[in-house]
């Protein structure tokens, strides 16, 4: 089978939960982000060198320094820059929570592309991976997760009324619908795998094309995940989202679940950062954090890295 595909760096590119507007592009989002990063590295030019003790040291210089830098690539709901200017999403706004309670006086955003997380984390630009990342079986072998703190199923946008049926990626096959989804999106592998020939998926740049796309008449589906989906559908008049659903994976129900990212010698600082994340689950703090940019109970999960990294 081939690798399970990430989100596209376009998916949660659009979507606003500031009260921006949906049509702010990932570009404009990441050159906010580059400013106030480079605003605020002007004191710490470097993160905390490695460490040969087992388990690693970061922590403790991290507590050191009193600043955490996190590795983020400017999407919402993620990480990125509100209508104010401000650092926010669902993994900056819960890492600075986190840090704090672990003696880490703040949190500092180091922007880059999604595809440079990981090898920036391992070459040390930043201490820790903040950008909502999925957990897989490939991702494990390079870093470190924490238990995710969200699970994300797919959804469908289809025309109001749902007319052709459609409530999973094995309806869009029976159906011969036209069917279209993002750049880089998983639910690109989701299709294939029930059967839709890939070279007939249309591939559009982010949710509002993919909503423009069904409302237009030139598809009758857009796969995405549910909290995106959902969001883009809000103010349409002629296009609704379908309940959410796990697509099947070698013939299984598959649930995506997103988490923090650590370098795989820096165990001591995950586990640490794991207990406080299970605390915060245990009491509802960590919902009332996520449920602002857009995350239902559905969203919440007791899924652990573990289980992801099992595939």
């Amino acid at each position: 089978m081939a690798p399970r595909l990430r989100r596209g760096v376009h998916e949660h590119g659009v979507p606003r939960h500031d009260g921006g507007t949906p049509g702010t592009t990932r570009r404009s989002l990441l050159a906010g982000v580059a400013a106030l990063g480079a605003l605020g590295s002007a004191g710490c030019s470097r993160v905390a060198t490695a460490s040969t003790t087992e388990g690693g040291e970061l922590l403790d210089r991290l507590r050191a320094q009193g600043v955490a830098r996190l590795g983020i690539a400017g999407e919402p709901p993620f990480g990125y820059i509100d209508k104010n200017g401000k650092l926010t999403g669902e993994a900056p706004e819960l890492a600075e929570v986190i840090f704090k309670r672990l003696g880490v006086d703040r949190v500092q955003p180091v922007p880059t592309e999604f595809g440079s997380l990981i090898p920036g984390l391992n070459s040390q630009q930043f201490d820790v991976v903040a950008a909502g990342m999925y957990v897989n079986p490939e991702r494990c072998e390079q870093v470190i997760f924490s238990d995710p703190d969200y699970q994300m199923l797919s959804a469908f946008i289809v025309r109001k009324g749902n007319p052709k049926g459609l409530h999973d990626f094995e309806d869009i096959v029976r159906s011969k619908a036209k069917f279209a989804t993002g750049t880089g999106f998983a639910e690109i592998q989701y299709a294939v795998d029930a059967g839709y020939k890939e070279s007939d998926i249309l591939i559009v740049p982010d949710q509002v094309a993919g909503l423009n796309a069904v409302e237009a008449g030139r598809v009758d589906v857009f796969a995405g995940t549910a909290l995106t989906t959902r969001d883009v559908v809000r103010t349409s008049r002629r296009a609704e989202v379908t309940k959410p659903f796990a697509p099947l994976v070698d013939g299984k129900p598959h649930i995506d679940g997103g988490a923090f990212a650590f370098r795989p010698t820096e165990s001591n600082l995950r586990d640490a950062f794991n207990v406080e994340l299970r605390k915060m689950k245990k009491s509802g703090e960590l919902f009332r954090i996520l449920k602002p940019f857009g995350f239902t109970e559905a969203e919440m999960t007791d899924l652990t890295a573990k289980e992801l990294c099992a595939g």
